[in-house]
Formats: C-alpha cells, structure tokens, sequence
C-alpha cells in the first residue's frame, strides 16, 4: 500500500498488479485498502471490470460530482474507453477487482 498528498489531505493508493498484457489484452488486478483510490485517470481502452466480492465504490468525475455504484461478486459490466474518473473504496474493508482492457 502506498500513499500519496493530496491538498492537505494524505490518500491511500490503489493497488493495481498487472497480470497480462500483450498486444490485444491487459488484465490488472485492483487492490483497495478501505478509503483507497486509484487517482483520477482516463480509460484508454474499452474494458470490463469483474468484482471480486460485493461492495461499495464511490466514483469521483473530473467536476467533483460523486456517486456511490453497489457491486456483487462476479457481477461484470463493461464501459467504453474515454471514461474519465477516481474510484475510491467506499467500503470499511479491502476490496479489489479485476479489470481487462481491450487494446
């Protein structure tokens, strides 16, 4: 776990492990420790996200409008690249998922 400022206030990172990446797929596995975010960052790729268990992610776009989105184990969705945010654990233990972009 690292962590990071951010104005006056210390953040916990997300941790990402990259598990495959070749010239059609990245997998990465994310790992959250309660409060942690991945830092703002835009999707390049189209990609899928499959929760590892069930839990809470708050989701933080570029103009501070924030929504809390309910995820359950196994329960893939898929988003276009573009997407443009910060993902923040909302739950009060770890959670993680793994995200597979398309190249």
């Amino acid at each position: 776990m690292s962590a990071r400022i951010k104005g006056n206030m210390m953040t916990i990172k997300a941790v990402g492990t990259v598990q495959i990446d070749n010239e059609r797929t990245r997998v990465t596995e994310w790992r959250f420790a309660p409060g942690a975010e991945t830092g703002e960052h835009v999707h390049e790729h189209d990609y899928v996200v499959v929760p590892g268990l069930n839990g809470q992610l708050r989701i933080v776009d570029p103009k501070g409008s924030e929504s809390i989105v309910d995820l359950s184990a196994g329960g893939s969705y898929f988003r276009e690249k573009g997407v443009h945010h910060n993902v923040i654990n909302a739950n009060d233990y770890d959670f993680s998922f793994v995200e597979i972009e398309f190249k």
